[in-house]
């Protein structure tokens, strides 16, 4: 019997979420190299007597997908797989869990598993769909939805604090390129600098009046990469910028301004957007707005969506990253909750 098995030893029992958090956070998973704790998961579900199968994505990367002898499920519980670099292995003291993908998302996966095995001894149809890529492209989501097993409703998992999120803010990715021409920066008026245009560009933007949702807040902007030129002697000919939106509705709108704003400065191409999303809460679960997107928008035929996790987002994807245990405990109970409620009322 593996160390893993250990954990679960009977699919009777309860399993504890704690050791199998921590031995998740210590198989190395930044995304494009899940395989190993792909690996670990398909025997830990096998093992506790799901029938567990490994849906390809690409490059040896691959889903878990876990179902109750084959069945049909309402309800998926679901999360990724993959963490944000650097690897960072697990340690813990009396009250949390630390290392990388303690929270974001491997404390998640513990708590869906554990909540699984209470609510499959009550007879419910129930399954778990663990993915890849959450946290570059949601490729594993994308393939995911290709091949819905029918159920009802999803749960997906981030870090929401045991909050159920009333929304979640999508995001509009934004390439802009200034272009220019060189020459000598003795004599500026010979050439026509791209860096000038860019600067101009990015403060028409930075004045622009951006949408607010009255429950889930303002639109915000983040300019996240500048590179231009070729030295500081020479007028630049050429300059980008990356830019991300924090959509609190429809794009439309936001794009038409986009484009008026940047006209005759420089070309504006967008490379990536993520829908916003009203989400479906639960009466008596406290309610919070997901300022961060997740792999919900492409999951649409997989059910209703839910979205609720244990763990902070503000310490996910830092050095010190961390999981309460009590948080993950109450987790468990909480999705088995929310589980029955969608379950007998819908």
């Amino acid at each position: 019997m593996s160390s893993v098995a250990k954990l679960v030893i009977l699919s009777t029992e309860e399993m504890d979420p704690i050791a199998l958090t921590r031995r998740l956070v210590d198989i190395e998973s930044i995304s494009g190299n899940e395989g190993a704790v792909g690996a670990e998961l398909y025997e830990v579900l096998s093992n506790m007597g799901y029938t567990t199968h490994k849906m390809p994505v690409a490059h040896e990367r691959f889903n878990v997908v876990a179902t109750i002898d084959g069945q049909k499920p309402d309800l998926v519980f679901s999360t990724h797989m993959d963490t944000v670099p650097p690897f960072i292995s697990s340690s813990e003291d009396h009250e949390n869990i630390y290392g990388r993908g303690s929270c974001d998302a491997k404390g998640i996966i513990a708590a869906q598993i554990a909540a699984c095995q209470r609510l499959r001894k009550e007879g419910r149809a129930v399954a778990m769909l663990f993915l890849v890529g959450e946290e570059r492209d949601s490729q594993g989501a994308k393939v995911a939805n290709e091949s819905p097993l029918g159920s009802r409703f999803l749960i997906n998992g981030e870090p929401t604090e045991n909050k159920i999120a009333a929304s979640s803010k999508g995001v509009l990715r934004l390439l802009l390129t200034a272009k220019g021409r060189m020459a000598h920066s003795a004599y500026p008026e010979l050439g026509e600098s791209a860096i000038d245009k860019l600067l101009t560009a990015l403060e028409r933007l930075r004045a622009m009046e951006l949408p607010v949702d009255p429950e889930a807040g303002p639109c915000t902007l983040n300019i996240g990469l500048i590179d231009g030129g070729r030295a500081t002697n020479v007028i630049a000919d050429h300059a980008r910028a990356q830019l991300l939106y924090r959509l609190v509705g429809p794009s439309d709108a936001l794009r038409k301004q986009i484009l008026q704003a940047v006209e005759n400065l420089a070309e504006a191409e967008f490379v990536l957007e993520i829908p916003f999303m009203k989400l479906r809460t639960v009466p008596g679960v406290e309610r919070m707005v997901a300022k961060f997107t997740t792999d919900i928008p492409a999951l649409s035929n997989w059910g209703t969506p839910v979205l609720i996790g244990p763990g902070s987002i503000h310490v996910a994807h830092t050095e010190r990253e961390y999981i309460s245990k009590k948080q993950l405990h109450e987790a468990v109970d909480l999705y088995c909750k929310i589980a029955r409620q969608l379950l007998e009322n819908s």
